[in-house]
């Protein structure tokens, strides 16, 4: 003793709790081994004597348990050890505890026993401990009077199968008269023992086994029972059990249909007279829905959830029955996120059952469902937001189209806007639920309520699609090489399809939506907008900005997922949404299939079918792919850029053979080549393949995707027309097009086609009406018909005409003969420009063109032949031309007879040709007599025209005046004469004339130029060569004199021309036989001073000399010249005539006047020819008041300090006049200077100036001009 009290220590601060532990009366006994050496300082052997001690007070033992539990929790291996020690002394423990508790009825120590005798059953693990207690708690049952005293028991055994899972089998199987006092204690009146009975069950039907060997007790005698104990339970603990227990009856599908069989009958029977006791399980837990208590109502929802999973179509119609949807959309709007994830849970079950919608639950909770996951949105429950998605898009999938879901508009866009907040989550797996929301979204029934929201529908599909750009855009993690890298990246890369998928079905749920929409009128726009408002809600807007999404979002998001992986059911999704735009936006169907053709998509198609379609399978994507290019390639035809649209007949062929042809199309390109190569007798289906293998390639190649080798098209195209000449086949219009197109295309510079198949083409295109139903605008092709001597023989004509006809521009910037040299030819003129160089008989053609053309080709045609006569001097073309043309000259007169004016239109054109090809001629050039004969024929149609006829007569005079201007003098003489002989011409040429004295400022103006430049040039060949004249030309001088002297400011080479010919006139002292200078009307008789200068008088001549001056202070260039000149000849004139005269003329002060105003223009203005010219006129009559002698010299000094070197050969030339001029009269007052610019002068002949010669011979205002005429 003493020694344990020493042991035990000196008693001090906390010893009385110590003291508390042990049993003093028994403790000295005790081996020190049974004390713990760690708090609490428990003696083992202590707690076996003291707690069955009947005299121990209750709150000792409950302290003393209370501390061995707490040394179990913290001390387990070291209790155990003492424990553990002997098998005796662990049965001893537990028999004594469970004595305890069965003995006590306080509710806090009866709870630690079961606690205490869980973890010492747990911690021990020896079989004889589990089966001694399981034993004694039988025993306890079996042998109690009632369930009264039975709770801690039940407690015991239900915590403790709980604690030992395994147990449950063991109870069942072993101690199977347990269950009937379990069943006695279900109808016990104490709920508490009812919900320790139901808490057991619980963990007793957990397990798999002991519940298979429990089904028939549960059938037979339970499940009423129970199911009236979950009916009537009151407290929380008893429902809480049931629920679990039910929980675990609804794991098996035995249970659930005997408990739903159960609930089946109950409601059967509801309102009929029998025996009470039967409960219906959806009622249940409709009530449970109904409480309160939020944990209960979870539970229920989580029960209702475990029933449906087993066969939602066979159960759910009890709880839809029960009006369970009702109060689970009211739940819907709770503030528990578990409540919520359950109900929707039970709702996405219960939608599975059609019965869901006929009774329209979801028109009654669509706005509790569209509420819900708007809130459920603000919170961070990822689950929770995939689980309210997944419900609304089975209930927008399932709802019946004859049940109309959303019954306002409002109610619409509030679900629409909920759904694009959803797809635009950064949660991939929630974009992508909502994705499959707004697909169901997107069906006509669900946006019926007028008006339809378009502009919601647009932002709707703008966040999804822009979602879906963002994901796809999103780099891969590239990892190091590997496996698992490369498994990584194509997970990542199915995730991303299958997104993308998605999106695409949703986008073509909206197309689809368009579509359905068209036949409602109704629904094309919003009927309450406001006049005059932008109209944005409309349909027509709905559909353009689909075909707009498409194209910049949806193309671009298939092609870059396309280059990573290609998926069969994505691409069949994708081509049909293709396909459906062309039916939602017909307007934009033909430029939308041309931007396809252009971005590769036949080929892109034909490859799809070559690679999933070629062996029968995915049947869908090959008839979505056939369809796809059916329509894409009949839109091609309808609106083709270069060619005639075809006619309704040959698109119904094209449609007939491509209905046919297309799905059998499963091969690639090589194969396709080979079989359209093939020559063997091919059969009418057959045939219809390599119609629509043909027409395919031919669209690709006109939008630039040449995917097929060009070299290998051409040979196959060859083959294919022999194989339709061998059996005399004649094949649609589109395929002789397409085959033509082809070989011009595909034919490089050094093939040719063999002359078999030039044969077969000129065949087929014989048997057509018309060449512009096969043609094709393009270089090529033109190119091709030139090409072979056949083709050209027969089609060169027609297709030159198409080529023209088909011509965008107008090529009049090209007529510009200033620009000539400086703008780049377009590439159509380019290659028409080379094949012209190569082949010059074109220009035949083209001749024949302008002659009987519309005059709007001929026009072009005209310009052209310009463009290229004027780039190509070196081709001479020129007799080429002439010969043609006086054989359409000599049929046209020969045709027409007497007005051939009023029967060509494009005659003109012709003669503008004529004119222009005598202007390309050598100066000094001998006229053959080809060119002699079209003098005649021309001056023939001249006689045969009014003065009206300016379109002919124009060009004709400007041929004329050419033609005597560009020849040797013995040629002029000669056509002179044939000119001169034509009466028709003269008398023609005096109406015209007469014209000017009333139409100065007409249209007519430049045929009056024309026509006074040639009756110049008349007069001075006949009088140079005293040629006979067949007609006079009678003009009326006074009104000659009266059009100079009272000039219009318009008409400067009007006036040019007049001068030329009085120039003329005074030239030849107004003798000649041919012009007759008559009096308009009755003239005074003339003054004795004037008869010396008959015809002319003093008045008109001195009215005449101040109108040269007036004309010459106009500055032009070319009138200057003629007024100069004009003077000159007139000085001449009356010097011979009346010498006092000439000088009184030459003497008048406005002469000086005049001589400075034009000497104004600049420091070297006096080194024009024309001045020079004036001052030479000056100083020959001794005019010093006007020039005098110092003015002379100073002139001269400019000219030797001038560089002369830069001067043209006329002004060289008057400058040398001036000079001699000057020396001949001795005016020469600085004899170095004299000395100096003659030096000069003698040192530069007129071919060594550096100045560029002018040309002689030019066009200006459309009249043909020679310089030296009007000059000299």
């Amino acid at each position: 003793m003493a020694a344990r009290e020493a042991a035990a220590g000196p008693r001090g601060p906390g010893r009385d709790e110590e003291t508390a532990l042990l049993y003093e009366r028994a403790h000295s006994r005790h081996d020190p081994c049974w004390l713990l050496p760690v708090p609490p300082r428990l003696c083992l052997a202590c707690v076996l004597e003291l707690l069955p001690e009947p005299c121990v007070s209750l709150v000792r033992k409950k302290h003393v348990l209370s501390c061995f539990r707490d040394a179990l929790l913290r001390h387990a291996s070291l209790v155990m050890q003492l424990v553990a020690q002997d098998q005796r002394i662990c049965i001893h423990f537990i028999n004594m505890l469970f004595g305890l508790l069965c003995n006590v009825e306080d509710g806090s120590v009866i709870d630690l026993c079961i606690e205490v005798l869980i973890q010492l059953t747990t911690q021990l693990k020896l079989e004889q401990t589990v089966r001694c207690l399981l034993d004694e708690c039988h025993k306890q049952l079996c042998n109690m009077p009632s369930m009264r005293g039975s709770l801690a028991t039940l407690t015991l055994l239900g915590k403790l199968v709980d604690a030992i899972p395994p147990l449950a089998d063991k109870l069942v199987m072993e101690h199977s008269n347990l269950m009937e006092h379990l069943l006695r204690g279900l109808v016990y009146p104490n709920e508490g023992v009812r919900a320790s009975v139901c808490y057991l069950y619980g963990k007793l039907y957990s397990s798999p086994v002991a519940a298979e060997m429990l089904s028939g007790h549960f059938r037979e005698k339970l499940c009423p029972l129970f199911l009236s104990t979950l009916d009537g339970a009151q407290t929380k603990e008893l429902q809480i059990n049931c629920l679990g227990w039910l929980r675990q009856l609804l794991k098996y599908d035995l249970f659930v249909s005997v408990i739903m069989n159960e609930s089946s009958l109950a409601e059967s029977t509801e309102g009929v007279e029998g025996p009470p006791g039967k409960t219906s399980l959806p009622l249940v837990l409709k009530k449970l829905l109904l409480s309160r208590d939020e944990t209960l109502q979870v539970a229920s929802a989580h029960c209702i959830t475990a029933v449906l999973v087993h066969s939602p179509a066979k159960h759910a119609p009890a709880f839809i029955h029960a009006d369970i949807p009702e109060f689970l959309f009211e739940h819907l709007s709770s503030s528990s996120e578990v409540l919520v994830w359950f109900s929707y849970n039970c709702l996405i079950l219960l939608a599975e059952e059609p019965l869901f919608f006929s009774k329209c639950h979801t028109v009654y909770g669509i706005e509790s469902v569209v509420r819900s996951l708007q809130g459920s949105l603000r919170m961070n429950n990822t689950e929770l937001h995939k689980e309210g998605l997944l419900l609304f898009a089975e209930i927008l999938t399932r709802q019946p189209e004859e049940i109309k879901l959303f019954t306002s508009s409002t109610m619409c866009r509030d679900a629409g806007r909920a759904l694009q907040e959803a797809v635009n989550s950064p949660v991939l797996e929630v974009a992508a639920e909502a994705v499959k929301a707004i697909s169901a979204f997107l069906r006509k029934d669900h946006q019926s309520a007028l008006p339809v929201q378009y502009r919601e529908l647009r932002a709707l599909l703008e966040a999804m699609l822009n979602r879906c750009a963002d994901f796809s855009q999103t780099p891969l993690n590239r990892r190091p090489l590997g496996h698992a890298s490369s498994r990584d990246s194509n997970k990542a890369i199915l995730r991303r399809g299958k997104f993308l998928l998605s999106t695409l079905e949703g986008f073509r749920n909206a197309c689809r939506l368009a579509m359905e929409f068209q036949s409602e009128p109704s629904a094309h726009e919003n009927p309450f907008t406001a006049p005059g408002a932008e109209k944005e809600d409309t349909l027509e807007a709905f559909s353009e900005f689909l075909l707009s999404a498409c194209d910049s979002l949806c193309i671009p998001m298939v092609m870059r997922h396309s280059e990573q992986a290609t998926q069969p059911n994505l691409m069949e999704v994708f081509l049909s949404i293709l396909h459906s735009l062309f039916v939602i936006v017909p307007h934009m169907k033909e430029k939308f299939s041309k931007k396809l053709a252009s971005s590769s998509f036949i080929r892109l198609t034909l490859e799809l079918k070559a690679r999933f379609c070629s062996s029968l399978s995915h049947s869908d994507l090959n008839q979505v792919c056939s369809s796809f290019l059916y329509d894409m390639s009949l839109n091609l035809l309808s609106a083709p850029e270069k060619t005639e649209p075809p006619s309704q007949e040959e698109l119904s062929a094209v449609s007939a053979f491509l209905q046919h042809g297309l799905p059998e199309i499963r091969s690639r390109s090589p194969e396709s080549l080979a079989f359209l190569s093939d020559r063997q007798y091919v059969e009418g289906i057959a045939r219809q393949r390599q119609y629509c293998i043909l027409l395919l390639f031919y669209l690709a190649y006109i939008h630039e995707d040449r995917f097929v080798s060009e070299a290998e098209l051409f040979v196959a195209v060859q083959s294919f027309l022999l194989s339709l000449q061998d059996q005399d086949e004649h094949p649609p219009l589109t395929v002789i097009r397409a085959s033509i197109y082809l070989l011009a295309i595909c034919q490089d510079k050094d093939d040719a086609l063999a002359e078999a198949v030039v044969s077969a083409i000129r065949k087929f295109l014989e048997g057509i009406p018309d060449l512009h139903l096969v043609y094709i605008h393009h270089p090529l092709l033109l190119r091709f018909f030139l090409l072979y001597p056949e083709l050209m023989s027969r089609f060169g004509h027609r297709v030159l005409e198409l080529w023209f006809s088909w011509e965008e521009s107008s090529y009049e910037e090209l007529d510009d003969v200033s620009s000539v040299g400086q703008s780049p030819l377009p590439a159509s003129l380019a290659a028409l420009f080379y094949m012209l160089r190569s082949s010059p008989s074109i220009l035949l053609i083209l001749l024949d063109l302008i002659y009987s053309s519309p005059v709007d080709i001929a026009r072009k045609v005209l310009i052209v032949l310009r463009t290229f006569l004027r780039r190509n001097e070196d081709v001479q073309v020129g007799g080429l031309i002439r010969g043609h043309f006086l054989l359409i000259l000599q049929h046209l007169l020969v045709e027409h007879g007497a007005s051939p004016s009023g029967d060509s239109g494009n005659l003109p054109l012709l003669l503008s040709l004529l004119s222009l090809v005598q202007l390309k001629n050598k100066s000094e050039q001998e006229l053959d007599s080809m060119a002699m004969k079209l003098l005649h024929q021309v001056s023939k149609l001249c006689g045969k025209c009014s003065p009206a006829d300016v379109d002919i007569l124009q060009p004709s005079f400007n041929f004329l005046y050419w033609s005597l201007h560009q020849t040797t003098p013995s040629s002029q003489k000669r056509a002179a004469a044939v000119l001169l002989s034509s009466t028709a011409l003269i008398e023609l040429l005096e109406k015209t004339l007469a014209l000017t004295w009333t139409e100065v400022d007409s249209p007519r103006t430049a045929l009056l130029c024309s026509a006074w430049l040639l009756a110049a040039s008349f007069s001075a060949q006949q009088h140079a060569g005293s040629l006979q004249v067949h007609q006079t030309l009678s003009v009326e001088l006074d009104q000659v004199l009266k059009v100079l002297s009272f000039p219009k400011k318009k008409a400067a080479l009007l006036s040019a021309a007049i001068l030329c010919f009085l120039r003329t006139a005074l030239q030849q002292s107004f003798s000649s036989a041919l012009v007759a200078l008559v009096p308009s009307g009755a003239q005074p008789p003339p003054a004795p001073e004037d008869s010396a200068l008959a015809p002319l008088g003093t008045s008109q001549v001195l009215s005449l000399v101040i109108g040269l001056q007036n004309l010459l202070v106009q500055k032009d260039p070319l009138l200057s010249y003629a007024c100069v000149a004009c003077l000159e000849a007139l000085l001449d004139y009356l010097h011979a005539r009346s010498p006092d005269i000439a000088f009184h003329v030459v003497s008048q002060p406005w002469n000086r006047f005049l001589l400075f105003t034009l000497l104004d223009a600049g420091e070297s203005s006096f080194l024009r020819p024309e001045i020079l010219r004036l001052m030479t006129l000056f100083v020959r009559f001794q005019s010093s008041s006007v020039l005098s002698r110092e003015e002379v010299g100073h002139v001269l000094q400019g000219a030797a300090l001038a560089d002369l070197s830069t001067l043209s050969n006329t002004t060289l030339q008057a400058l040398r006049g001036f000079f001699l001029q000057v020396q001949s009269m001795g005016l020469l007052a600085d004899e170095s200077t004299a000395q100096t610019l003659h030096v000069s002068l003698e040192g530069l002949s007129p071919s060594t100036s550096s100045a560029e010669p002018p040309l002689d011979m030019l066009c200006l205002g459309g009249v043909a001009v020679s310089l030296s005429h009007i000059r000299d």
